[in-house]
């Protein structure tokens, strides 16, 4: 595996780099760079490009002293973020068996340089948007939802999703299927009492409780203002709350810290749990575990089915709903004009392309 370090990196990891070996398959090539994100913080981020496809690599708090071991570090982020996002266990293994050793060179390519900064842009948002830049924290997995996004779209071309690119020239590389793993088809469904919202969605059954989190904001429309706990029921019986900060352990001594937790070990000994979001309002998505899928080749997470429009935020829980529906059902209502511009785009129905199965990525 060919690392090409830019003169930062190389400088930061005062690293002897080799002549570059110009008939090395690209797929093996990576670009890599140091980037900072907080202007308050001693961490910096590490960014690996890959020079076949553009799929992005980051490790988020890094200190000096880790760059001793960064080659390690950077074979495990790449295999790791493959895995985050469900690929083959044994296609990722033969990819970096195939990759070898990490084999460092200096970066003189300016296009490298550019993809490189570029996804540095990137992922430093997605860092700054989820964490607060305080807390103690180490992630090799933060540069995944950047493989979603287009690249190469400017100047007349059509552009490509570097996760879409890399998939396929892994399954070609080694002629190993790209998905195999257990899934979860889950049932959520929100009671808004003059209706139900529902949601039918396959997920990894080794999704961890904050991933399943974002997942439920995007298919139920959320906007993540609020706090939120999973509770796991055995018929009536609580057997479990989970929950995302340590200080809401303040309140329960008995709840679990969700970091590390994942489905699995859960279902399918339960099928039942409900994912509670925003405390006042109370929104209540009761989450039933229809099957379970062993094999599952393809994709995930993945919206099967969607029916009915859910709530907008802050309209006050379930009896502030139904108010705020009767209104916007009705244009001579007083308080319409109002409402509706308070509700901006919401509207009475759900859309044809909420409806529509689709895959599901954060």
């Amino acid at each position: 595996m060919q690392i090409a370090l830019t003169k930062k990196l190389a400088d930061a990891m005062g690293a002897n780099c080799a002549s570059a070996l110009e008939d090395e398959n690209p797929l093996f090539c990576w670009t890599a760079n140091w980037t900072r994100v907080w202007d308050n913080r001693t961490e910096d981020m590490i960014l690996l490009v890959n020079n076949a496809t553009r799929f992005t690599v980051a490790i988020y708090q890094v200190k000096r002293k880790d760059l001793k071991n960064v080659a390690e570090m950077m074979r495990t982020a790449i295999a790791n973020t493959l895995l985050y996002m469900n690929l083959n266990p044994a296609l990722v293994e033969e990819y970096m068996r195939l990759a070898g050793e990490v084999r460092f060179t200096r970066n003189r390519s300016r296009q490298a340089a550019a993809w490189v900064t570029k996804a540095g842009l990137d992922c430093a948002f997605h860092v700054g948007r989820e964490y607060n830049g305080i807390a103690k924290m180490f992630s090799d997995t933060v540069g995944a939802p950047a493989n979603y996004w287009p690249v190469n779209y400017s100047g007349g071309n059509k552009g490509y999703i570097p996760y879409e690119a890399m998939v396929s020239a892994l399954s070609e590389l080694t002629g190993m299927q790209a998905y195999k793993y257990r899934a979860f088809e889950l049932l959520v469904t929100l009671d808004l009492e003059v209706y139900k919202a529902m949601r039918r969605i396959i997920v990894p059954a080794n999704m961890e409780f904050a991933r399943l989190h974002k997942v439920l904001q995007l298919v139920f429309d959320w906007r993540d203002y609020h706090l939120y706990d999973f509770t796991i029921f055995d018929g009536n019986k609580c057997i479990a709350r989970i929950v995302p900060y340590e200080e809401n352990l303040e309140y329960d001594k008995e709840a679990i810290l969700m970091k590390g937790h994942t489905l699995s070990e859960f279902f399918p000994k339960y099928k039942h749990m409900i994912y509670t979001y925003d405390m006042g309002d109370n929104w209540e998505h009761q989450i039933q575990l229809i099957r379970v899928i062993d094999d599952h080749d393809e994709e995930s997470p993945y919206l099967l089915e969607a029916r009915g429009q859910t709530p907008p935020e802050d309209v006050g829980g379930v009896g502030g709903f139904i108010n705020f529906r009767e209104i916007m059902m009705n244009p001579s209502h007083p308080e319409f004009e109002e409402t509706k511009e308070w509700a901006k785009y919401w509207t009475i129905e759900i859309s044809d392309w909420k409806r529509q199965p689709r895959r599901i990525r954060v």
